[in-house]
């Protein structure tokens, strides 16, 4: 009953801004409350699931891995909207937007919020796919949100390669459905409990094609290499807050779907095809980072990047097995919470220097002091540096690959150290230095520094205490998967 609740809220508070919107605040009271109101009822699902395990209401179901997720996005949720609300004032006072693009900003943003709580608990693989197909349609409004030529650019190339992607993912899922057709033409819907029931029936060939499409359908949507394109330029030109729901909600639910359909493939065919398919990828997508994050110009596009990595990292860790999927929950959490961090923290450098580009922003430690703190330890935090809780999950994961994959562990390894030093590259040089001198000292809002400061507190009392509820949560995920 809850999910139900959380997500007609975001409808009733989409239609409430649309309806009085010449009211000035009612787009900000409204999200914010909702919000609120969200993030509290996730918690009770977190452990009603914790409790009693998986349970079914209509068209809902909520497990372990959704229970997580779910959570993950409630939180972040207050956090960017709260966020937002300083954001937008501020960009308006420079003229950079105005009241009626804000306010399209907290409907768009209250679907956006809407479909991704329905991709995660909906009991049908069509459902979620029309869930993650919305996310699409409501964030690449949100992209080009600033009316600006390369932002429109961004946000139409990010609905192309998602929307195709998307479609392949679509092919794949109707591949699934083949044990079953006769449901499909009476009618029946069919829900992932009976994909799982029937997958002993899927002949082994089309499951493994059936995989590869959706992998590749909903890894566009995760960013995994090379259905990454669209992440660089979108996270660019997105507002801020934005840039933090798509790393660190997105991309976690996103992956729920992909994990969804490896569960019923690996009951089809063995666990060693799509794990391979796992690894594969999230080698690629490591590798590949790696390369180019030396060359980058811009610290939005870092993120971005970063995010990439970060994605690969989960992939390998689902890749490796039972040890690895446990760190790989953590991971997914961790990543969440840092990344998003990092994105209210780039938000707070972009309004103060007016520039995404590297070479445009220096001395941030005395212009921005807190903003810079924060930043420092994300970085830190992001490329897995003790005694934080991503050097641990990163560490757990190359111990559950090196015995069967070494020579994957070594290049990750490798790569790691790679991305550590261009990540300290980049930071180093915008953290410190003589800030410009047209550059006032102090940070703008108080209210830009308390988001990314409850983040980080959050990701810091995760890497050394997890609650039981969420042990008993992640337990359940590895247990299944």
């Amino acid at each position: 009953m809850e999910i139900i609740f959380i997500i007609g809220s975001y409808l009733i508070a989409a239609l409430t801004i649309i309806l009085f919107r010449r009211q000035r605040n009612i787009a900000k009271v409204t999200s914010v409350v909702v919000s609120i109101f969200a993030f509290i009822e996730s918690v009770a699902i977190a452990l009603k699931v914790a409790a009693s395990g998986t349970f079914s209401l209509m068209f809902f179901s909520i497990d372990a891995l959704s229970a997580i997720v779910i959570l993950i996005v409630a939180v972040l949720g207050v956090v960017t909207t709260v966020y937002s609300l300083e954001y937008f004032i501020v960009e308006k006072a420079t003229n950079v937007i105005g009241s009626t693009r804000i306010k399209q900003y907290f409907v768009l943003l209250s679907l956006f919020f809407a479909a991704m709580f329905l991709a995660v608990t909906s009991n049908s693989p069509i459902l979620s796919w029309i869930a993650i197909e919305a996310t699409t349609l409501s964030t690449a409004f949100l992209i080009s949100l600033y009316d600006k030529s390369s932002a429109i650019e961004a946000a139409w190339k990010y609905l192309i390669i998602n929307s195709i992607g998307l479609l392949l993912g679509f092919f794949g899922t109707l591949l699934y459905f083949i044990p079953v057709t006769e449901l499909l033409e009476n009618g029946g819907l069919i829900t992932w409990k009976i994909l799982a029931t029937n997958a002993a029936h899927l002949d082994p060939l089309i499951s493994k094609i059936a995989f590869i499409f959706v992998l590749i359908g909903y890894g566009t949507k995760v960013g995994l290499v090379p259905m990454h394109t669209w992440k660089p330029s979108a996270y660019t030109k997105a507002p801020a807050p934005l840039g933090a729901l798509l790393s660190g909600a997105l991309l976690p639910v996103a992956f729920t779907i992909i994990l969804r359909f490896k569960f019923i493939t690996d009951m089809a065919v063995g666990r060693i095809f799509s794990q391979n398919l796992l690894i594969g990828f999230g080698l690629l997508s490591i590798v590949f980072v790696s390369v180019i994050i030396l060359a980058l110009n811009n610290y939005k596009r870092l993120l971005a990047y970063s995010s990439i990595e970060n994605a690969g990292i989960i992939a390998l860790g689902f890749g490796f097995g039972k040890a690895g999927i446990y760190a790989a929950l953590l991971h997914t959490i961790y990543h969440s919470l840092v990344k998003s961090s990092l994105f209210l923290s780039s938000g707070n450098i972009l309004l103060k220097y007016n520039s995404a580009k590297l070479k445009n922003v220096f001395g941030v430690i005395k212009t921005l002091p807190f903003t810079a703190v924060f930043f420092t330890i994300g970085f830190l935090a992001i490329t897995g540096t003790p005694p934080f809780g991503m050097f641990l999950t990163k560490v757990l994961i190359l111990t559950a690959g090196i015995k069967d994959y070494p020579i994957v562990s070594v290049i990750i390894l490798l790569s790691t150290a790679i991305l550590f030093v261009g990540f300290f590259k980049h930071v180093s040089a915008m953290v410190f230095g003589q800030k410009p001198e047209k550059i006032p000292v102090g940070e703008i809002n108080i209210w830009l520094v308390i988001p990314q400061f409850l983040l980080i507190a959050i990701f810091i009392f995760l890497s050394f205490y997890i609650p039981p509820f969420l042990q008993k949560l992640i337990n359940d995920v590895v247990a299944q998967y």
